[in-house]
């Protein structure tokens, strides 16, 4: 499987981004709408609610809501309030090294996914990710040193708040350390549950287990799958193998310690990458994360590209996929 990935670099919000959000904006209706409109947010309920919980990105927003068109629905659906449900798998894990580094794969529909790299300057602060919704990020890094990635948590549970790459989007922007991080982690509402690692650059980290329904749980936890304590979702879980490949993970950093190199390309082979693209799960790409250095890189099995937050990073690469094939459980 072929895919062409982009690399977009624009400072602050203008043309680019414009064109980004004309060019995705249908799937991206089709998505939001599929309950109908009227079951989502109206305007003003969405604008209240980032004035409540991110107030610092309501310039940013209505900027983006004017070059999108400034429309009822393209505002609301740029809020990310209250999305629709919707089911990744994913892995991270900080290695602990001298240099320690976040390391994730991002499991899902290779049909619902914008293959696409943004370094921006929004309101001051140069942040470089893996776009999901043309601003919110799945995975990324700032200038103050601090990177994000998320998985999901792995519950039925859906509920008021916000699609979770908007709030790795916000912690991106206004936060410079893995303690600011966990506090507003602890505060934002998510519609869904999910786990959210963070490192900074001076070797502080956690993982937030985050959910709708209940108050965030801030741990120390340098291993997150598609769980919270324990799982809920057994079948979600037997399909994911989220139990085999968080044992997979600790093992290899506690009773066989890996170096860098290696741990990072246990994330390239089962039971860490899936093929199983047909059900949703596949791996679309393993991110690594060095947030004191500034750098960012995605692999794939047959493919690299490396980039630094200082660096502008307009390009487009061509990533061949492994073809869907069994997926390989930990016995």
């Amino acid at each position: 499987m072929d895919s062409l990935w982009r690399a977009i670099d624009e400072a602050e919000p203008g043309p680019k981004w414009a064109g980004l959000f004309a060019e995705y904006w249908p799937d991206y209706y089709r998505w939001w709408s599929r309950d109908g409109v009227e079951t989502r947010p109206s305007y003003w309920e969405s604008r209240r609610a980032l004035k409540a919980h991110m107030p610092e990105l309501l310039p940013l927003y209505d900027r983006l809501c004017e070059l999108a068109g400034g429309g009822d629905l393209q505002a609301r659906f740029l809020s990310l309030y209250c999305p629709p449900a919707y089911l990744t798998s994913c892995s991270q894990a900080i290695w602990p090294g001298k240099e320690p580094v976040l390391v994730r794969n991002y499991d899902y529909s290779p049909n619902a996914f914008d293959r696409l790299i943004m370094r921006t300057g929004w309101l001051g602060r140069t942040v470089i990710g893996v776009s999901d919704g043309l601003w919110g990020l799945v995975d990324g890094m700032n200038d103050a040193g601090l990177a994000i990635s998320l998985t999901f948590g792995g519950r039925h549970v859906v509920g008021d708040g916000f699609g979770v790459p908007l709030i790795l989007r916000y912690v991106l922007q206004t936060c410079e350390t893995a303690e600011e991080a966990g506090a507003a982690l602890a505060r934002l509402p998510t519609h869904m549950s999910y786990n959210v690692t963070v490192l900074d650059a001076k070797r502080r980290f956690l993982t937030a287990r985050m959910a709708p329904d209940r108050p965030a749980q801030i741990t120390n936890a340098t291993v997150a799958t598609n769980h919270q304590e324990q799982v809920e979702w057994t079948a979600h879980a037997r399909l994911t193998a989220t139990v085999e490949r968080e044992r997979f993970l600790l093992n290899r950093m506690m009773l066989h310690p890996d170096t860098e190199e290696k741990f990072i390309g246990a994330f390239l082979r089962p039971p860490l990458f899936s093929t199983a693209f047909s059900l949703g799960f596949g791996t679309l790409y393993t991110a690594v994360y060095r947030p004191r250095l500034g750098q960012m890189e995605l692999r794939w099995p047959k493919g690299a590209w490396a980039f630094d937050i200082t660096t502008p990073v307009d390009g487009e690469m061509m990533i061949h996929t492994p073809d869907e094939g069994p997926r390989v459980l930990l016995s």
